[in-house]
């Protein structure tokens, strides 16, 4: 039996009484992608389906900030179905949401003329672009100091705010979702094994461990589902994991697949 840990709705998702589990790879801000994999998912719903979403929505692909939009009305849509609840679907943070949250506040950061450029080349840059705002000012900003850079990070959070339920939803990101039988773990980038799943840290969107090698159930779940793949191979299954990603933001497909609580793959779609 899976070891849950205390179930703080703030930190993980806990999808209760699941039939089966949609699992969403790292859409990396190709709106039209995850507009077509919703219209491909939607009447495949069954009652007891349960959705989650692993992270990396944003970076590198032309229109996060439309993505985060189509993530936004599929959810309306997901929890407007009969007997459906909030818990119900989960948002987990990524490596891309964790930067943009590092962006938020860069002026406390010790070094942002090193970070800034470092975060411009690994996905920032192009969801910047989408909310409109000019990575050369912060560039800027970071030479002249903090008072500048509080100023442009102030206009990160006016471009958010100027977008309906975008802060909401960046605010409501998970580390994890398991399943509440304990068979089921979602997480972005994988987790190291030699320590417990409350003790994961930033693990789970910076993970060097590829989680197809676990030899042994982690923490007692019978599936560790992930949602980035270095290689963006696809669907990969291993004994006690599965990793979901075709590519998407460099020129791959946008791919979900359908899991049911013994961890078996019995449906997937691609975008």
């Amino acid at each position: 039996m899976a070891a849950i840990p205390p179930c703080d709705s703030e930190i993980y998702g806990r999808l209760q009484r699941a039939r089966r589990v949609w699992a969403v790879a790292s859409i990396h801000g190709e709106a039209h992608r995850v507009v077509a994999l919703h219209a491909r998912m939607a009447p495949k719903l069954n009652a007891g389906d349960r959705l989650v979403y692993l992270g990396n929505f944003t970076g590198f692909g032309p229109s996060a900030a439309s993505t985060l939009d189509a993530l936004i009305l599929f959810r309306r849509l997901f929890l407007a179905r009969r007997n459906a609840f909030v818990g119900d679907i989960a948002f987990l943070r990524g490596s891309q949401e964790e930067m943009w949250q590092k962006l938020l506040e860069l002026q406390f950061a010790p070094n942002p003329r090193e970070v800034l450029p470092w975060m411009l080349d690994h996905g920032m840059g192009a969801t910047l672009e989408s909310y409109g705002v000019d990575a050369k000012q912060g560039l800027s900003a970071a030479r002249d100091g903090v008072l500048s850079l509080t100023r442009w990070t102030a206009g990160l959070r006016a471009a958010i705010e100027a977008r309906s339920g975008h802060r909401q939803l960046m605010t409501s990101l998970r580390r994890a979702a398991f399943t509440d039988d304990g068979a089921l773990l979602f997480v972005h980038a994988g987790v190291n094994p030699l320590k417990p799943l409350d003790l994961q840290g930033d693990t789970f969107w910076w993970c060097d461990r590829d989680i197809l090698q676990l030899d042994a159930p982690f923490a007692g779940y019978k599936r560790v589902v992930r949602g980035i793949d270095p290689h963006h191979s696809g669907i990969v299954e291993g004994r006690y994991a599965v990793s979901i990603d075709g590519g998407s933001g460099f020129g791959g497909p946008l791919m979900a697949a359908c899991f049911t609580p013994d961890g078996s793959i019995v449906d997937h779609i691609e975008a």
